[in-house]
């Protein structure tokens, strides 16, 4: 039996779009860059040195040229929502710009040029690591206070209130980044607001060893310790947990947004999915670093993956779950599950993918056998914006973002 909220025509099939949670917009520009070895043991922390170095050349003008690529192609591979986690917030040498929230802006602007919903996910980021000062190239990142990182909230909902592409959420990048006293006025702030509250959380082991030189816990059992885990808390990667740590996630129905080209591209580790799904998380899938355009891929990656890691099959859900952890689940986490029916994608179903497949196989079809360039048609808020597999400004947009990048590098 199909899925209820797919529709067979005969030439394509239609279904909700799909959410991607998590994404750093300016880091697609390090796609294919950062492929070869640099250090005798390449790792996450090498990946994070060029990041850095990336950030450093990023201007306003840059930010919208890169956004408006990865948007562009995130929505011609059928993504209608974005949840833009954002922590490049001021001038190279950390001072605000004149306009307080202009990069923000920037990414707003390149998801409404091109038509996607976005949720900016304005993230605070006010120290270098546990105990540590910040190092020039994070200085960027950060904010003095909290009453700066709020200031910037109240800025943006103002300006884009009754916009109906964008939504807003708030985030602490992570322990480490962000003090256990500012995530807790941050997540209150948010509480209030009833705005989802995300968080990098557990995705690597240093993370779990300085959490407990300074906490005397890891960090997951921090924040359940004071009340942090809800329904509106979103944990990014929640790679390594204990056992305890899922269950306190599931017990919370929190949302676990899993990243898996990305995860797997920095070596991050195979989390416990099917684990973390049975104990009541909410599961949910992100583009993260950019590093893979293909929104189905993540979503049958979590499975996929987690066949390997249990060397078994058939370990987290079938199709249904996993067409609901890319589009309700995802739209949830962004604070818009009343809006995931609202916007439609439409594969190409005389294409090869599906070639051969009767009616009652073809949400397998969808969730395992998809590409980008099954993807032909795409609407959002009622407007298309990708018909026959082409966007209108899409030859404007790759140009532009050309001219960006021989700039950069």
């Amino acid at each position: 039996m199909i899925s209820p909220h797919i529709t067979l025509e005969p030439n394509h099939i239609r279904l909700p779009g799909l959410a991607t949670v998590h994404s750093h917009a300016f880091q697609r520009a390090m796609r294919g860059r950062v492929q070869r070895p640099t250090h005798k043991a390449d790792s996450f922390w090498s990946w994070r040195g060029a990041m850095y170095q990336l950030a450093r050349a990023i201007t306003p003008d840059t930010m919208y040229a890169v956004a408006r690529l990865a948007y562009l192609e995130l929505a011609l591979a059928g993504v209608t929502l974005v949840g833009e986690f954002h922590y490049l917030h001021h001038d190279h040498d950390g001072r605000p710009y004149a306009n307080r929230t202009v990069m923000a802006e920037a990414v707003i602007e390149a998801a409404i040029d091109v038509g996607v919903r976005i949720c900016l996910i304005r993230t605070a980021y006010l120290r270098g690591g546990f105990q540590q000062e910040l190092s020039p190239a994070q200085k960027r990142f950060s904010d003095p206070s909290t009453d700066s990182i709020l200031y910037d909230c109240q800025t943006l909902h103002s300006r884009y209130a009754n916009h109906p592409l964008v939504n807003f959420a708030l985030a602490a990048h992570s322990i480490r980044a962000t003090p256990l006293t500012a995530v807790q006025e941050l997540s209150r702030w948010a509480a209030q607001q009833n705005l989802p509250f995300h968080m990098h959380l557990c995705e690597q082991q240093r993370e779990l060893a300085e959490c407990r030189a300074e906490y005397n816990v890891t960090p997951v059992q921090l924040l359940a310790d004071h009340g942090l885990l809800n329904e509106r808390f979103v944990a990014v990667h929640a790679t390594h947990l204990s056992e305890a740590e899922i269950e306190q996630l599931g017990q919370n129905r929190s949302f676990v947004c899993l990243c898996r080209t990305t995860e797997r591209d920095l070596g991050d580790g195979l989390p416990a999915t099917s684990e973390l799904a049975n104990a009541g998380a909410r599961l949910c899938v992100g583009v993260d670093s950019h590093c893979s355009e293909n929104p189905f891929e993540e979503i049958r990656a979590v499975e996929l993956d987690e066949r390997s890691r249990l060397e078994a099959r058939m370990v987290v859900g079938g199709a249904d779950f996993l067409l609901d952890v890319a589009t309700r689940q995802g739209y949830a986490a962004c604070g818009l599950e009343h809006a995931w029916l609202e916007d439609q994608i439409a594969l190409d179903r005389r294409g090869i993918a599906f070639t051969g497949l009767a009616d009652e196989h073809l949400l397998d079809g969808v969730i395992f056998n998809a590409s980008p360039s099954t993807v032909r048609e795409v609407s959002i808020n009622g407007q298309t914006i990708v018909q026959d597999g082409r966007h209108p400004k899409q030859e404007a947009i790759i140009r532009d973002y050309q001219l960006v990048i021989d700039k950069i590098f």
